[in-house]
């Protein structure tokens, strides 16, 4: 009979049983993993590196991260968040680096690290660690849960349910009583056969990007980020942006819809059409000698400037002195309102993030144990919340488990 079994061998279990054991010594704690080895995600993220949070100090911010569970979030984070987690493993004798953009790596830019961290501290607290022991059901019983697996049955008082996009559990769960929220894909970039991204392979711009429905109609998803053209269509922080708030609808419609982009982008705002209207014609009037193409204006690569010469029917190799009113009129348009016919999705390098879980409805977020059974809690992917790329799923995961740790006697 163990005090706490915890089901799941990624971040949020083992930082949940590192903390429940740290709190109380003298708790017997199980961690039960279906693979052979545990860890599996912490080791791959971060293209192997590891992104274990971001440096974003103020919870009503980082909330800001989180298609789901922006609301939830908020009042967790304000008891353990981003600082408090880099101070936790730089005590434990993990050195961290932050880089430009916010995300925080260990120094050695080795996952291992953060794996060599958590199995030392398992084996120093007497956490037992049990591999290949698939679940097929849990249960609450007179002295608290019963954990079966493919080879044995496991006792304890309290239970921790850590298995991430685990369809499975969200079975055994769904059997129990809890409502799942069905699982989409939240992380993907957009594909599309459109010419235009034709030898534009890796141009990032910072843009305005939107979607709308294949009728045209505004799907009122947005954001101004960069945008990557890849050889099979976009990517970059403002398609991933756009694919985990719309994660839903875009399922919905088979990820067919309409990508319209602005590529001009001042100080974070939108540059509108009237006004690039204007900016054009100023520059035909001091520069009517000039071919199109040697102008490249608002700091677009050349490439994309010649391309969307080209999309807004105008010659790149015609004068500014030799084109009208109206190609002035469709180049604005062009530049502040392209539209691509997106016709599905890829998957963005090794996330595999989904929307979809445990009903946040039924979660208690002061102490993430279950409304609907005493002695069980959830944490992590688990749950219906998901973020963005940056170290934002693992600070969910972590706040999770701590506060399980803070809850449990």
């Amino acid at each position: 009979m163990f005090d706490i079994i915890v089901i799941g061998g990624g971040a949020a279990g083992f930082f949940s049983a590192i903390n429940c054991a740290e709190k109380n010594p003298f708790l017997k704690i199980a961690i039960l993993e279906k693979g052979k080895e545990v860890l599996s995600k912490v080791k791959i993220s971060g293209g192997g590196r590891c992104n274990l949070t971001h440096a974003e100090f103020i919870p009503q911010n980082l909330v800001k991260n989180y298609p789901r569970g922006e609301k939830e979030l908020l009042s967790p984070f304000h008891r353990f968040m981003c600082g408090d987690v880099m101070d936790w493993f730089e005590s434990r004798g993990v050195a961290l680096k932050t880089e430009e953009d916010g995300r925080v790596f260990p120094l050695s830019n080795n996952s291992q690290t953060i794996i060599d961290c958590f199995t030392r501290l398992v084996k120093q607290l007497g956490i037992e660690l049990f591999t290949s022991q698939n679940v097929v059901r849990f249960y609450q019983s007179d002295v608290g849960w019963n954990v079966e697996t493919n080879t044995q049955t496991f006792s304890a008082k309290k239970l921790i349910v850590t298995t991430g996009s685990n369809p499975k559990i969200w079975k055994i769960l769904s059997g129990l009583g809890h409502t799942i929220v069905p699982p989409v894909p939240s992380l993907f970039t957009f594909n599309t056969s459109d010419l235009f991204i034709k030898d534009l392979s890796g141009i990032a711009v910072t843009s305005k990007v939107s979607l709308r429905d294949e009728e045209g109609n505004s799907l009122k998803i947005k954001n101004v980020a960069p945008l990557l053209i890849t050889h099979w269509g976009f990517s970059g922080p403002a398609i991933l942006k756009l694919s985990a708030w719309g994660a839903r609808i875009l399922a919905e419609k088979n990820y067919k819809c309409i990508l319209e982009v602005n590529w001009l982008v001042a100080d974070s705002e939108e540059i509108r059409t009237e006004e690039v209207i204007s900016i054009l014609q100023e520059i035909k009037q001091n520069h009517p000698r000039k071919m199109l193409q040697n102008t490249t204006f608002f700091n677009l690569p050349k490439r994309l400037w010649n391309r969307l010469l080209e999309k807004g029917g105008v010659n790149p190799n015609e004068l500014w002195s030799e084109i009208s009113k109206a190609q002035i009129r469709n180049l604005a348009q062009t530049l502040t309102c392209s539209r691509f016919k997106i016709e599905g999705k890829s998957t963005f390098k090794e996330e595999f993030v989904t929307a979809g879980g445990v009903s946040l409805s039924e979660i208690n977020f002061k102490t993430f144990e279950s409304k609907l059974f005493k002695d069980l809690y959830l944490a992590g992917e688990i749950i219906d919340v998901d973020a963005i790329t940056g170290g934002f799923n693992f600070q969910n995961a972590w706040t999770g488990g701590y506060l399980i740790s803070e809850a449990i006697d």
